[in-house]
């Protein structure tokens, strides 16, 4: 069961476990330049606004009320990241368009192992776009359907779907009591040493379209320790549609969003950038799809000053904690 709350899309699966509940939400953030260099993990500046697609039926394609979910809005050109939210373990795959965000492919219902096309939260806590080599990510980028700049219009030559498609898995109840056993277990042992677990740290917090590839950000994706078949076959999905943020009122008649953020403003207010990391997961190896498509950069006039390189200033790290915690379409 997916619900709409506060701006965040919850995950409940009772019928799994009363543990099982994870919480997504969109976040804004500092588009980065695409020239290259591999950037830190941008701030998150505030959550992109979420409504029912059958609030506005009246002005929405017929088609996109068949494929249900959510409505949010995105500037062309505008950036994001995802935030997933959970203590219990979740296998989650993102797509764009309906292609993988981690592997490139097409949209499959299931898990895929080999190579893996999903992530695992809470190991993943966020991720910033699509997966283009180890350690590293294209920043997911708004732009309109039609234009050729989208992964998925570059991958199959059509503008069909847009928007994001989302489906969850929670571990299988058996696993997750036997892990929670395991854990006490490991506090127990800590709290008899006088030894205090490492806090988890979070980072701060009508026209169809599609998300293309940015900028370069340091991420990792992280392997699936446990395996394809710890995850229970119960699920829930939900897709994403992403309007023209200059068509939101129109459509919503909620005011237009604020501009996406500059550089200038990013810089002057201070606000920091990230660097994420956990020793106990391995990352995974890319595929490679992403590595033949045009990037941002690629389909703008050469010496645009969007792509100026940024100088980052000392960066905020960020350790893992220890504990190891719907429509058609």
């Amino acid at each position: 069961m997916v619900t709409l709350e506060h701006d965040n899309l919850v995950f409940r699966f009772p019928e799994v476990h009363p543990d099982a509940v994870l919480r997504i939400n969109f976040q804004r953030t500092l588009r980065i330049p695409d020239d290259d260099k591999a950037y830190p993990l941008p701030a998150g500046l505030g959550r992109f606004s979420l409504v029912h697609i059958e609030d506005h039926h009246s002005r929405v394609p017929e088609h996109w009320l068949q494929r249900g979910g959510v409505m949010m809005p995105m500037y062309q050109s505008e950036a994001m990241w995802i935030s997933f939210d959970c203590s219990y373990p979740m296998a989650v795959k993102i797509a764009a368009g309906k292609i993988n965000a981690v592997t490139g492919e097409g949209w499959q219902n299931g898990l895929q192992a080999e190579p893996q096309d999903y992530v695992v939260t809470p190991t993943q806590p966020w991720l910033d776009g699509f997966f283009t080599g180890p350690d590293q990510v294209r920043q997911f980028v708004a732009s309109p359907l039609g234009d050729g700049q989208s992964v998925e219009e570059q991958l199959t030559g059509e503008a069909e779907f847009g928007g994001l498609q989302i489906i969850a898995y929670p571990l299988k109840a058996e696993i997750y009591e036997r892990e929670q056993e395991e854990e006490r277990k490991r506090r127990s042992q800590f709290d008899s040493d006088d030894l205090g677990l490492p806090m988890f740290c979070r980072r701060s917090a009508a026209e169809p379209m599609g998300l293309g590839l940015g900028g370069k950000i340091t991420q990792t994706i992280y392997n699936d320790s446990r395996g394809a078949d710890a995850w229970d076959e119960a699920s829930s999905r939900c897709f994403v549609h992403i309007i023209n943020s200059q068509q939101w009122c129109a459509v919503t008649g909620e005011p237009v969003p604020r501009p996406p953020v500059t550089r200038k403003q990013y810089k002057s207010a201070g606000i920091p950038w990230f660097e994420y990391y956990d020793d106990s997961a391995k990352g995974l190896e890319s595929c490679g799809v992403f590595d033949k498509l045009k990037t941002f950069a690629q389909f703008q006039k050469p010496g645009s000053k969007a792509n100026k390189s940024i100088k980052v200033p000392t960066t905020v790290k960020i350790r893992a904690s220890d504990r190891v915690s719907e429509g058609d379409f």
